[in-house]
């Protein structure tokens, strides 16, 4: 995947949640795809990638939050590149990404990107979540 306005370019891995939380892979430079969910490029439902971001720098998606309206965001896949416009990036405490996580990551809804780092380190753990929403281009 690559996110050309942050020089992002990560490969995507096959991920599954464990005890309800998605781990993105344990190399900060990959990023994980909850492969129990809709695959990118699908017409319904929520494509979830995961990334670490790294308060000393090296993760793939340390700067996710800097994202804007428009940005652009592409998955390749076997089948093909998909291309996504961002459409919203908003940073949630732990305990509201929880209240939210049935509308951010919805499987029901019409196809979309969704992506997810850690945010806001406090010197020894991050507090809050970043996520970024993105739409199908074409």
């Amino acid at each position: 995947m690559s996110v050309p306005s942050l020089g992002v370019s990560a490969r995507v891995l096959g991920i599954r949640a464990h005890g309800g939380a998605l781990i993105p892979p344990s190399n900060p430079s990959l990023v994980g795809w909850w492969s129990e969910g809709a695959r990118p490029g699908a017409a319904k439902g929520s494509a979830i990638i995961t990334g670490h971001t790294v308060h000393t720098g090296g993760g793939a998606f340390d700067d996710l939050e800097q994202l804007r309206a428009g940005d652009a965001v592409t998955v390749s896949t076997g089948k093909g590149t998909i291309r996504y416009s961002v459409v919203s990036v908003a940073v949630y405490r732990k305990g509201a990404l929880a209240k939210q996580a049935a509308r951010l990551f919805d499987q029901g809804v019409a196809g979309r990107l969704v992506l997810v780092t850690c945010e806001d380190w406090d010197g020894s753990k991050y507090l809050s979540n970043a996520v970024v929403i993105a739409k199908p281009v074409g």
